[in-house]
């Protein structure tokens, strides 16, 4: 991965993009024996909590739909957004679209899957992200997205782009 850099502004740095794939919105109802009680809201809302203590803004954007998705993507590199933590969901294993736009916007990012999708059906093990991320998180429930942000901050700081104590130190 090249050098990583923020865009646009010294005061907007600090902003972390999670973006949320298809079906994330019914999190807390669909499948729960799978991917828990936590609602997408109150997901977000420990997100917030955990951002506020490592210093960084969180900018959130859920879609059931591809474009939708790879429009936001692309939107990113023209805004402060230092980074991005994405569940692809379903369009993990099969959007190359969403795999281009990532590498067009040249952001640092890390994947999160709440399940352990190597234990699942086998065409979940296929990834159209993992091997161009900066890291990848599955199978630890939505506490996967905090360590997601942990160490992505912790990238941004060894890089020089976020200031701060390193969370993984």
């Amino acid at each position: 991965m090249e050098k990583l850099t923020a865009r646009n502004s010294e005061e907007g740095k600090n902003t972390l993009l999670v973006l949320q794939g298809p079906n994330l919105n019914l999190l807390g109802e669909r499948e729960t024996e799978i991917y828990g009680t936590d609602t997408l809201d109150s997901l977000h809302l420990k997100l917030e909590e955990h951002g506020r203590k490592l210093g960084v803004r969180l900018d959130y954007f859920q879609s059931n739909h591809e474009g939708r998705i790879v429009d936001r993507i692309q939107q990113a590199r023209l805004e402060p957004v230092a980074g991005i933590i994405i569940n692809a969901a379903g369009f993990t294993h099969t959007s190359v679209a969403i795999r281009d736009a990532i590498l067009g916007v040249n952001l640092p990012f890390i994947e999160v899957h709440i399940s352990n999708v190597y234990s699942r059906e086998s065409f979940r093990h296929q990834s159209y992200l993992s091997d161009i991320s900066s890291g990848v998180i599955v199978g630890l429930g939505t506490g996967g997205y905090r360590l997601a942000m942990d160490a992505l901050v912790s990238q941004l700081i060894r890089a020089g782009v976020l200031s701060g104590q390193d969370p993984l130190a």
